[in-house]
């Protein structure tokens, strides 16, 4: 009995000591035209991550802006590039959005992850050039 009790505690122990990946994937969207998203419910904080491709570096772009879903009201732009890469953009607002994509000549893709507090504290902003 003694050693069945030593071994519960010890799993417990061991569960209760294992990080937890706590980062959720709340929508994913990829395309290579003018989209706008389905809509999507997210907690404060939480991360926008980008990425953007094409065969014509010198043609294309992307532009992303944040849309409120209920209202459709203009919230902001998240993104403007006419360069190929990748990012991310941390938001500190709740709430149900969608996002309007609009690009030229590239193929782009969007993950939104819901974070924890502990998460969000993790990024920093990069200096711009």
């Amino acid at each position: 009995m003694r050693k069945l009790t030593v071994l519960i505690v010890a799993t417990m122990l061991t569960c209760v000591s294992m990080p937890a990946d706590a980062k959720t994937r709340v929508a994913e969207f990829k395309g290579s035209g003018n989209t706008t998203t389905a809509i999507f419910r997210v907690e404060s904080p939480w991360v926008l991550d980008w990425r953007l491709d094409g065969d014509f570096e010198a043609m294309m772009g992307l532009e992303i802006t944040l849309i409120e879903a209920k209202t459709s009201r203009h919230v902001g732009r998240v993104l403007y590039t006419k360069h190929r890469g990748n990012g991310v953009k941390l938001f500190h607002s709740a709430g149900l959005y969608q996002l309007r994509i609009s690009s030229t000549l590239a193929r782009w893709s969007v993950k939104i992850d819901q974070l924890t507090r502990e998460e969000a504290e993790l990024y920093t902003s990069k200096e711009k050039k």
